[in-house]
Parts: structure tokens; sequence; C-alpha cells
């Protein structure tokens, strides 16, 4: 599993210009064993405050690009409110939920509540391995991650190569808070309902609170414990 070197070139001649990095990636990598449209490739969305720019670039070349929302059952519902509203805004054709094994929720987690003495494992269960999952059949995924969103992130790559073999792509990686706000009020893109509460980064509603002034956009998530990634990006 890899992506031929003339792509990889492609992508890296992009810079960091996310519409060409995307076009470069989407239009360059071919169709995968399975048949599915860009079977080789696709995007993981969590349909937050800052997903709407990415997904508004994707849909602009290819509209059909599988987009991967985990579904992990604690959503707030104004994120799946959202998504459903950025779907049919942008036309979007490939999202699909992937969703944690039934039987393993029900062994590990019965009650719901394991986020709140085990978070590491709740995300494990609801996120880590869902995906691990439902990306066995792409050789490269493209994410939203930014260097502005954590101190954590401070030096991301536009281009990640894995250890098993696939590449990660973060066309925005460069993009600050400011600019992607300017960005969708240029394209006229629908916010998040919960951004104007101060929920600045969203994800699992026990785990996720509004941010103060000043404050890291990411420590309303898992704020007062001792983690600050869920893990697919680890």
């Amino acid at each position: 599993m890899h992506i031929e070197p003339t792509i990889i070139h492609a992508i890296q001649a992009a810079g960091e210009d996310a519409p060409a990095i995307l076009r470069a990636a989407l239009t360059g990598i071919p169709h995968g064993r399975t048949g599915i449209p860009h079977g080789r490739i696709g995007l993981v969305s969590s349909f937050g405050t800052e997903s709407a720019v990415l997904l508004a670039m994707a849909a602009e070349i290819d509209p059909s690009v599988p987009v991967l929302f985990l579904e992990t059952g604690q959503h707030f519902p104004e994120t799946l409110a959202y998504r459903d509203q950025l779907i049919a805004r942008l036309g979007l054709t490939g999202v699909r939920d992937i969703r944690p094994d039934p039987a393993q929720i029900a062994a590990r987690d019965p009650q719901g509540q394991l986020w709140a003495f085990d978070p590491d494992a709740c995300c494990a269960l609801r996120k880590v391995e869902p995906l691990d999952e439902a990306i066995i059949p792409f050789d490269a995924w493209i994410t939203g991650r930014k260097r502005s969103q954590a101190a954590t992130r401070a030096h991301l790559p536009v281009l990640e190569p894995q250890a098993d073999g696939r590449v990660k792509i973060n066309p925005l990686a460069r993009w600050t808070a400011a600019e992607l706000d300017a960005e969708m009020t240029r394209r006229d893109l629908p916010r998040h309902p919960l951004s104007h509460l101060g929920y600045r980064s969203i994800g699992c509603a026990p785990c996720t609170r509004p941010v103060g002034e000043g404050e890291d956009p990411r420590a309303g998530r898992w704020a007062g414990m001792a983690k600050t990634e869920c893990g697919i990006h680890v």
C-alpha cells in the first residue's frame, strides 16, 4: 500500500496552498481496488466548528469523495444536525457514518459512562478502533488539523507518512482561526450552532466544554483530564 511518488511530488509542489493540495490529492490518487470512487483516499471530518472550509474545498473538486464521520453515539445533537446541513449545502454524496462495534460497546461500555473514568479507553472504543477498520481500503486520508489549534500541533506538516505505509494529508496546516473565519464568511458557510456559545473545538458532548477568552481552542476538550488528543492522530 503506497502513494505513487509523482503524486507525492505534486502535493509537495502545492506548498501550503490548501485548494492546490486537495486537487493534487483527489485527482491524482486513482480509484481503489474496491471499485468505490476515490477508494484509495478519504477525508476524515468531525463536522466541528472549523470543518466547513475543508469540506467546501473538497466538494468543489469532487463531492463524491468519501468523508468519514466518527459517529460515536455521544455527539451533541447540534453536531449531527450540522453534519446533515453541510451535506445538503455542499452536495456531499460520500459521507459515511463510522460507528463502534455494538458488541464491543455492550461488553466494554454498556452504560455509556466509560468516558468518566477512562477517557482513553472510551476514545479507543468509539473512535480509534472504528477508524482503524474504516481506513483499511485507503492509502491516504485527509484531515482538517491545523498548527494553530494547539501547542501539540504547532509543527504539523502538510504530509505525514505513517508507519503502516499510508499518508496523512493536512491541507489546512498553516491556516489560523482568523483565516478560517474569514473564509467561512467569504463562502457564506453555515456555522456550527455551538460556536456562538464559546465552543471552539467540539468532540463528544460529555468531554467538551466552552473555552474562555485567551484559552487554547482545544482547552475545552477533556478539560481537567490528562488528555489532549483522542488517539486517532497519535
